[in-house]
């Protein structure tokens, strides 16, 4: 209030003084009104309207004054009767309100560029801090004390709904849990001006993924940006994460290749010298009858034993992708009848049918990969098959491949286990519980098909049973070496 009347009183002091002057320079009105109104526009620009309106009215007494003593009239006790005055001072105030508009509306958009020039300043600091972040770490405390901080916002709270955690900074009268969660599920995104609250949901795409809610002075498009930045950083840190744990599982798994592969290594020398001892000993002869059975059993589970050591070092190998496959025509014949031979033990209690869809199929492969595939999975038929059922074998060509196929009635392999189920070390919950085993047999499988650029699928239902699939490329015989 005070400084309004400051403002007034100036602005009368100097109509007065330039009212004396002129009427002392013997000016001619226009000009004396023309000063009058290079006093108005001022007024109007720095104070306001309502000073100028003042300054105005103080304009028309000293023109009416003026006026009244260059032709020697009594001053009117009513200046606002003489017509002249009234246009006058509705000049001057006409004058007063669009100067004091025009210069409002100026000063608004210097502030709202100004505040703007702010913002996009903090925006591009959070934004620079952000990349800057360590990944290593969770960001949602880092990123909710940012906004915080650069913002100079009363209070921050950041969502995230991956990890279900609420990350706050500032004061917050209410629970800000509850009203971040809120914001995601009901996925409400709005500005609050009585409140000064500002909710976004977080996105990746069309994905929600979090919530932010902000209480402070910020705009819309401020709180847009905020909200962008927050969701990539959540991105990158997973997309982070995953790559340092893919990272890990390709170290672990490396070490696990080569520990194998030396375990298979340091195995074979005491393997031979067993087979090397138990056919000295039958070749010595004069052993009782009791005797030459342990010697033929000890010569028959070392045999057992070196090629599970083979099996093992190719396995190994197949998952360092140090494997060269050596390429030669094999008869399908030959090789399921081998393979078939080798598991005469396990497949005494199964009927087995083999079914080769063409007479003196050849197949150009890798005859050991192979040989490995179909054992693998003709010895998982074997473990989970109801007892008493068939085991059928079949080769078929397809197009450019053969596919090789077991078939037999087991339990239902789930839908989500049919693409699981190849992998390392995992075992089908159906299946957990009935059969000892590691989890390996069918990723070695798996991948002596890749080596061979094919692949392996399977299908399961409970009336037709199970059906494990391996589709080889079939090369022309020039290429085959």
């Amino acid at each position: 209030m005070l400084l309004f009347a400051l403002e007034c009183a100036l602005g009368v002091v100097t109509v007065i003084l330039v009212a004396a002057f002129a009427h002392w320079a013997q000016w001619l009105l226009p000009v004396a009104i023309l000063l009058y109104v290079l006093i108005v526009v001022p007024t109007a620009l720095l104070c306001g309207f309502w000073q100028a309106a003042i300054v105005s009215l103080s304009a028309v007494l000293a023109h009416s004054y003026l006026t009244a003593r260059q032709h020697q009239f009594p001053v009117s006790p009513n200046p606002a009767e003489d017509p002249v005055n009234t246009i006058t001072l509705l000049v001057f105030v006409l004058v007063a309100l669009v100067v004091s508009r025009l210069s409002a509306r100026v000063t608004g958009i210097a502030k709202e560029a100004e505040s703007n020039a702010r913002q996009m300043q903090d925006l591009y600091e959070f934004t620079r801090r952000t990349l800057q972040m360590n990944l290593h770490v969770e960001p949602g405390p880092q990123l909710a004390e940012l906004v915080h901080e650069i913002f100079a916002l009363e209070a921050v709270v950041v969502f995230d709904s991956d990890l279900h955690e609420i990350y706050q900074a500032g004061y917050w009268e209410s629970d800000p849990q509850e009203l971040a969660q809120n914001v995601y599920y009901f996925e409400t995104s709005d500005d609050d001006p009585e409140t000064g609250l500002g909710r976004r949901v977080l996105r990746l795409g069309t994905v929600p993924i979090g919530s932010l809610v902000v209480r402070g002075d910020t705009s819309p498009l401020t709180n847009n940006a905020i909200s962008s930045l927050i969701a990539v950083t959540f991105d990158r840190y997973r997309a982070f994460a995953n790559e340092s744990h893919l990272e890990a599982e390709r170290r672990t798994e490396q070490l696990r290749a080569t520990v194998l592969d030396s375990l298979a290594h340091a195995y074979k020398t005491p393997l031979t010298a067993i087979r090397a001892a138990s056919t000295g000993l039958e070749e010595m002869g004069h052993l009782s009858p009791g005797q030459a059975d342990l010697v033929s059993l000890i010569d028959e589970q070392t045999g057992v034993l070196s090629e599970l050591t083979t099996r093992l070092l190719t396995t190994a190998r197949l998952d360092a992708g140090e494997v060269t496959i050596h390429a030669a025509p094999v008869g399908v014949d030959s090789l399921i009848e081998e393979v078939v031979a080798s598991l005469r033990d396990r497949l005494a209690s199964q009927k087995v049918v083999i079914d080769v869809q063409g007479e003196s199929m050849v197949l150009c492969c890798d005859r050991q990969l192979i040989v490995m595939l179909l054992t693998q999975y003709i010895d998982n038929a074997c473990k989970y098959s109801i007892f008493g059922t068939a085991i059928t074998i079949s080769v078929a060509q397809a197009h450019a491949e053969m596919v090789f196929s077991v078939h037999g009635y087991s339990p239902v392999i789930p839908m989500a286990d049919r693409e699981r189920i190849f992998d390392r070390y995992y075992r089908s919950s159906t299946y957990s519980n009935r059969a000892a085993g590691t989890g390996i047999g069918l990723s070695v499988a798996k991948r002596a098909a890749l080596a061979h650029g094919g692949h392996v699928w399977v299908t399961s239902d409970e009336i037709k049973g199970t059906t494990f699939f391996a589709a080889i490329p079939t090369p022309t015989v020039n290429r085959c070496s």
